[in-house]
Order: structure tokens, then C-alpha cells, then sequence
């Protein structure tokens, strides 16, 4: 078909709910497929952001899907960019929330996850989910049957 739905999968890593501490997504299995993007969606924030109590949001990449190390090379994504430590989003100062965010990646190992890492207090949390949408699969035709 030609409908972009059938040409994707996309998988939820991070459920939507209010979070007050640092979470690991869920590892999405990217075999059979030669890309994807990772979309946060963040809602109101739930405390007063700002350079001490705000989110960074790390991606990182595995073989196994158990040891995960950040994705810290520019080459491994599109449409962003990652910091030495694997940093591509940073929600520091309220009005940056809601938003939702994307970036590519074309790393190549087998499993991907975002990570929400979040500095200081947080006496209220703030809504996110993370979705990873598996696309270019090796065989488009059969985009749809690959999970």
C-alpha cells in the first residue's frame, strides 16, 4: 500500500503518565527495520523548570537488549543531535512544555530506548510519553506484519 500506515510500527516505550524521577523506556526491537524516530510528548510541567530542576531525555541504543549505552554520535541520528552523553531534548524552562519533540535514528544496532533523566526536586510530577515508530522496514510490503 502506499499510506504511510502501512509502512510503520510504532511501539510505546514510555506510557503516558506523570513522572517525578528518572525512567528507562522500554527496549523496541528495530529487526527488520532500518530506522526510526523516537517522539516525546510532555505535558504540562508540573513543577517550575529551570538550570536546576529540569528533564534531559537520552537516547540510547543495545545489541541485546540488556546493555544499553547512549547514542553520543551525530552520524547514529537525524533531525537533532546528541550530546556526549546522549542528550537530545532538555526541558529546562517552563513554556517549553507541552511539546512534543522528534529525533531519527539510523545507528544500527538492534534495540533502542529513551531515557527520562530528571535533576532536582520535583514535588509534582510532569506528563510524558515516549513512542518509537520503527519505518523503512526491509520488506515495506510487509511493514505491517513485522512487531
Amino acid at each position: 500500500m502506499r499510506d504511510l500506515a502501512n509502512r510503520i510500527v510504532p511501539v510505546s516505550s514510555i506510557a503516558p503518565v506523570v513522572q517525578a524521577a528518572d525512567v528507562n523506556g522500554t527496549g523496541v526491537d528495530l529487526i527488520g527495520f532500518n530506522s526510526a524516530t523516537v517522539v516525546v510528548a510532555s505535558g504540562v510541567e508540573g513543577v517550575t523548570l529551570s538550570g536546576s530542576v529540569f528533564f534531559e531525555i537520552i537516547l540510547e541504543d543495545s545489541d541485546d537488549d540488556s546493555t544499553y549505552t547512549a547514542v553520543t554520535s551525530d552520524s547514529s541520528v537525524t533531525n537533532g543531535s546528541v550530546s556526549s552523553t546522549g542528550v537530545f531534548l532538555t526541558l529546562n524552562a517552563n513554556g517549553e512544555t507541552p511539546q512534543v519533540s522528534e529525533i531519527g535514528y539510523i545507528g544500527g544496532k538492534r534495540y533502542i530506548r529513551a531515557v527520562i533523566d530528571q535533576t532536582g526536586t520535583m514535588s509534582t510530577g510532569t506528563p510524558f510519553s515516549i513512542t518509537v515508530i520503527k519505518g523503512n522496514a526491509i520488506d515495506a510490503d510487509d511493514a505491517d506484519l513485522i512487531a
